[in-house]
């Protein structure tokens, strides 16, 4: 799964976690549990289990998105591709052992009327989305009971 370098918006960030593969991953293929530790995600539908083809329902930033689970490789990349108003979301993540932590690294395309707009104004957006991801995924896994960095 690629992301669509063509589209408006498009970045890749990444991050080093001081917290096993096997711990990253499980919080953040909790999607059931994303409300409690992401403040932008209001609510989450899951229609299955994590893996290829399902789809989850969520309310993040305002904003309703319909997504479907393209790719579920455990422990190492998951990531799903997403509707909401004008706009298509390719999002992926991937994990990465380094050290005695974990290497996140997050790219996300958004293409659309709506980038279009968003980036006229804020050109930046995605990548400062995408930076506050990380840390907040870095901040609830170092949090965590039984964590290195906890």
């Amino acid at each position: 799964m690629k992301i669509d370098q063509n589209a408006p918006l498009h970045a890749r960030k990444d991050v080093l976690i001081h917290a096993p593969i096997e711990q990253v991953w499980a919080l953040h293929t909790n999607l059931q549990r994303w409300p409690v530790w992401q403040p932008d995600v209001a609510t989450i539908t899951v229609e299955g289990d994590v893996v290829g083809g399902t789809v989850f329902r969520w309310k993040a930033a305002g904003l309703n998105i319909t997504s479907k689970l393209q790719v579920v490789d455990p422990p190492r990349q998951i990531g799903w591709t997403g509707v909401s108003l004008g706009m298509k979301a390719i999002h992926l993540w991937t994990f990465a052992p380094e050290g005695d932590g974990t290497r996140v690294t997050t790219e996300e395309s958004l293409s659309g009327w709506m980038p279009t707009l968003i980036r006229l104004f804020s050109p930046r957006f995605l990548e400062q989305s995408l930076e506050k991801s990380l840390q907040t995924l870095k901040n609830a896994v170092e949090r965590t009971p039984g964590s290195p960095a906890a």
